[in-house]
């Protein structure tokens, strides 16, 4: 069997930006055992498939795999996503997926970009101690979001960078994220994610924590649009707004490979 394959970079506007995810559609669901090796096999943080919704109720059925397991939102893939639906066909300007567990989720064409919007998981303060000792940091503020999502607020953008996680010590904390967060110096928000119990160590750029955080920071900031970095070693410049239950997000991407996939 003969699969398509695309690696893109998600949330970038150059290669070797943003954080990449390997896009494969699919005319029919392969079993989960097949789309975890696959997944694995591309040993990216996420691997996106797209089967065409036979329900009608969106373009695309959108799921999403780590090489250890399958997630349950996952914004920079669906925004790969977005990008290889949409860069196929110059004149249509969005696309929609169904999710298992996330709902509808919909990328429209954005100036030379693309805006994602996901659903706002807004976290609620909840006591990390074991997190915050695994990550050695000073937190301002802890908060949690049902179904694994820490939100560790800390003072600056200089502690958001120097933070160098115990990740064997974070893994023993569960799976989950662990979301490092603060005031950007040169955007309004800056972030980093850790979530080495899902075989992730240090993400690039996560739509999905930004899912979380923006509920929180424009509450914070009174405002309910604002720019945000992710500090990771890529590095990644988003948009980010809150509109009413969902968070909508923007930038761009950038495909660096295509090719077939031999199963």
């Amino acid at each position: 069997m003969r699969l398509p394959f695309s690696q893109i970079d998600a949330f970038a506007s150059q290669p070797f930006a943003g954080n990449p995810a390997a896009v494969m559609p699919l005319a029919e669901w392969l079993d989960d055992t097949t789309l975890l090796a696959i997944a694995r096999e591309n040993n990216l943080s996420e691997t996106a498939f797209l089967v065409p919704d036979a329900s009608g109720e969106s373009d695309f059925e959108l799921r999403w795999f780590t090489p250890a397991a399958e997630v349950r939102l996952c914004g920079h893939a669906t925004l790969a996503s977005g990008h290889f639906v949409l860069a196929a066909d110059p004149d249509r300007v969005r696309v929609t997926f169904r999710t298992r567990r996330a709902g509808l989720l919909a990328v429209d064409r954005q100036g030379d970009g693309y805006a994602l919007a996901l659903p706002a998981w807004a976290p609620s303060p909840k006591p990390l101690p074991e997190v915050v000792a695994a990550l050695g940091v000073d937190a301002v503020e802890t908060l949690w979001r049902e179904g694994g999502y820490g939100v560790i607020v800390l003072a600056d953008e200089a502690a958001v960078r120097a933070c160098t996680p115990d990740m064997a010590r974070l893994a023993a904390t569960g799976d989950h994220q662990a979301i490092i967060t603060a005031p950007g110096d040169t955007s309004d928000v800056v972030s980093r994610m850790f979530a080495p119990g899902a075989g992730v160590d240090e993400d690039p750029v996560t739509g999905s924590a930004h899912a979380v955080i923006v509920p929180y920071w424009a509450k914070r900031l009174g405002r309910d649009s604002f720019t945000a970095y992710q500090a990771s070693a890529r590095g990644g410049r988003l948009t980010c707004a809150l509109d009413d239950d969902r968070v909508v997000l923007g930038g761009g991407c950038v495909t660096v490979i295509e090719g077939t996939f031999f199963l």
